[in-house]
């Protein structure tokens, strides 16, 4: 996905339909997952670059 310039005197405005109270669960619960994998990761090329 690319950066899109402004030309200028223009603005792009985005709108996104809030979300469910399904997908605020689903989308928290996928952080929380991830900032974990992302922790193990580090540990575990922190522990091997140690070597």
């Amino acid at each position: 996905m690319g950066f899109i310039k402004e030309p200028k005197g223009i603005d792009f405005v985005i709108k996104s339909n809030p979300l469910t109270e399904k997908q605020e669960k689903e989308l928290s619960e996928f952080i929380a997952k991830r900032k974990i994998e992302i922790k193990k990761g580090l540990k575990k090329r922190i522990a091997t670059d140690s070597k």
